[in-house]
């Protein structure tokens, strides 16, 4: 087949719609299209948002390949989604930066943009995955899955902001565990009230026992500073402060040696994901009697171009996210605490979580516990303790002290969770008590302003005091 064959060939596809916009980037990519490829829950939840591409812009350049190559994908990376519609704030939230407009709508912009972007990292994953493997494009997965937050958190960590990083992190497992997980079953339970819901209880069992020793290593650091301030009752005058110091730097030892074993348990669970029993999170496809095989859309450069340059625009957005946060906070007179638990993990993984309910709608309960339980795992396991490491090579004090009413939502969240899917069989009730308690955890996190840091264990570890209340160096 020449050339001009070839892009008939494209171009036909296009037009009747069968081919999506393909591009092979070498003859022997044919051959791996055409393999099947697993696609994760997380896969699935986030491809119901995608749509067919217009085909029209494709005959209108005549025969210029590369042209033609341009906008093919252009179309299935930019037009391929329903949330289209909200990439003009990266533009907009880039120019209210540059013409200095107002910080708050900075915010608002950019937490927009971050929208359709999280969505495309992950469809883009998925494309890559097709020309890898299973066991690549399983990786790829397990690091890229919540790109948005750990790149939002990794700009929070580098201007020192502690508290939006912790605050976050631990929005996005509440979320997932409460938010996504409760409408999901809420929803879904009342759309399928005459059918028996049930899930595989194996898949659900393995992310509870991380997600539980996870709450473990958050607790350890906030009991023994609790322990320790029982000890140091006695002590007054410097000597206490030089105490609470010395506590908070064993606090800080101990948060990091947790983070380490946490960073092993999660490779534990990948290897354990991608190889041994690979077989029990493998999500059911969405039409399992059709028989139909997924092709891969874009060639495997042109989707890793568009993954490093979609990512590239995320650290952008995210720094504008971070920079602007407390402007937000004071001009809308909401604590940062709660923008940064409730607004930035709903906006940010919109997509994802769309995706959920609608599987949940479709009784395929498998697919909603696959994204709401496998995206908390890897935030609480994976992203969390990278984030404490990283700090530590940044010479910051990050630990997994979360504070008492953090780390008691926590904790609630994970018992609820894991109480909820003992049984391996759903109803709205339980839907609904979720929901609830999510409703009533962002109600408490309205009312909390951020504590401030202390200023005893800062100074103790050469750190001044900044005006706005966080460490800096």
């Amino acid at each position: 087949m020449d050339s001009d064959e070839y892009w008939d060939n494209l171009e036909s596809r296009n037009g009747d719609g069968n081919g999506d916009g393909v591009e092979v980037d070498t003859p022997d990519d044919k051959a791996v299209l055409s393999s099947v490829h697993t696609r994760s829950a997380h896969n699935l939840s986030a491809s119901v948002l995608r749509k067919k591409s217009d085909p029209m812009l494709v005959p209108a350049v005549g025969r210029f390949r590369a042209m033609r190559s341009m906008l093919v994908n252009m179309q299935e990376v930019i037009l391929g989604t329903k949330l289209a519609v909200l990439f003009p704030a990266i533009p907009l939230a880039i120019a209210a930066d540059f013409y200095k407009f107002g910080r708050p709508w900075i915010f608002a912009l950019s937490l927009l943009g971050l929208t359709p972007l999280a969505e495309r990292v992950s469809f883009l994953t998925e494309q890559i995955a097709y020309f890898t493997g299973p066991t690549v494009g399983g990786l790829l997965n397990a690091t890229c899955g919540n790109a948005t937050e750990l790149i939002i958190a990794m700009f929070a960590l580098r201007q020192n902001k502690i508290h939006v990083v912790k605050y976050s992190l631990l929005g996005s497992v509440l979320s997932n565990l409460l938010l996504v997980l409760g409408s999901s079953l809420l929803l879904g339970g009342i759309a399928n009230l005459n059918k028996e819901q049930r899930y595989d209880r194996k898949q659900a069992d393995v992310n509870s026992q991380l997600l539980l020793l996870g709450l473990l290593c958050h607790m350890l650091p906030l009991m023994f500073k609790y322990a320790s301030a029982a000890t140091a009752t006695t002590i007054t005058g410097k000597e206490a402060a030089s105490a609470a110091a010395t506590m908070d730097l064993y606090k800080l030892q101990l948060s990091r040696a947790c983070s380490i074993f946490m960073l092993i348990a999660y490779v534990a669970y990948i290897f354990f994901q991608l190889k041994t029993h690979r077989q029990i999170f493998e999500a059911q496809e969405e039409d399992e009697g059709e028989g139909e095989e997924e092709e891969a859309v874009i060639g495997f450069w042109s989707a890793f171009s568009w993954l490093v340059g979609m990512t590239l625009v995320i650290a952008v957005l995210s720094e504008y996210v971070v920079g602007t946060i407390e402007a937000a906070s004071s001009s809308w007179g909401i604590s940062v605490s709660f923008i940064s638990v409730i607004l930035l993990p709903i906006v940010g993984n919109a997509a994802e979580h769309a995706g959920s309910i609608i599987f949940a709608l479709k009784n395929k309960l498998d697919i909603s516990l696959g994204v709401a339980l496998g995206s908390a795992t890897q935030i609480s396991m994976f992203v969390v303790p990278l984030c404490v490491i990283v700090s530590w090579a940044m010479g910051n004090l990050m630990d997994l002290d979360f504070s008492l009413i953090e780390t008691g939502s926590l904790a609630f969240t994970v018992l609820i969770t894991t109480f909820t899917l003992q049984d391996g069989t759903s109803h709205y009730l339980k839907g609904m008590i979720l929901f609830l308690c999510y409703i009533v955890i962002a109600a408490c996190f309205f009312v909390q302003k951020t504590p401030p840091p202390s200023d005893a264990f800062v100074e103790a570890l050469g750190f001044v005091p900044s005006s706005g209340g966080s460490p800096a160096a």
